[in-house]
């Protein structure tokens, strides 16, 4: 008769303990793995959290550009082509109802006495020849640059301005518009490398 081969106790056990060798060296990689996928979703979000903080603060500065711009468009310094236009004691008729789209008129609304006012009304995204809005450089011949290649904003800043009645004058409340003194709030947009990334400043100037 041929003899029967018997298993020792001491295989079934060595099998048993690779067996659970191998599912906790499955445990470690998962978790591990699922360490690596959580760490790579952190850096993501994170890189993605800076490139939007960059992306807003070059709107802020475009928007700051505009601001500039608007001073130097109203007294200077430098050289703006409708100046005169601007004259603390003289309600120019230049201001218009919905801000003026044309001319020395463009972007100088007269203030709304009721209702939002015209910095809340107005498109600053439409850049289209009749614009109620005005485009960086359009009356001080200052460049700004914009829309290429790199990181630079979509397109130049546009700004209002809105002619009020001067609160620190004494006869603001009785003057007629043609005798008030008046101070000019500005409200300008700058926008991002996207043109829906968008930052609004606003300045009240008094010459």
């Amino acid at each position: 008769m041929t003899p029967k081969t018997r298993m020792s106790g001491s295989v079934f056990e060595n099998s048993a303990q690779r067996g659970a060798s191998l599912i906790m060296v499955m445990i470690v990689l998962t978790i591990v793995s699922l360490l690596g996928i959580s760490a790579i979703q952190v850096s993501m979000m994170s890189e993605r959290g800076a490139r939007n903080d960059r992306d807003q603060m070059l709107a802020w500065q475009s928007a700051e550009a505009g601001l500039m711009d608007a001073e130097n468009d109203l007294f200077g310094p430098g050289t703006s082509s409708r100046r005169a236009t601007f004259t603390p004691n003289t309600n120019s008729p230049a201001f218009i109802d919905g801000c003026g789209t044309t001319g020395n008129s463009k972007g100088l609304c007269r203030l709304v006495t009721a209702g939002k006012p015209s910095w809340l009304t107005v498109d600053f995204t439409n850049t289209s020849g009749s614009a109620p809005t005005t485009a960086y450089g359009t009356y001080t011949g200052r460049t700004f640059t914009a829309g290429g290649a790199g990181v630079q904003p979509a397109q130049a800043p546009r700004y209002i301005i809105e002619a009020i009645k001067d609160p620190g004058d004494t006869n603001a409340l009785m003057c007629k518009d043609d005798e008030c003194k008046y101070v000019f709030r500005v409200t300008a947009m700058g926008f991002g490398p996207r043109a829906d990334i968008q930052a609004v400043l606003q300045m009240t100037y008094r010459d």
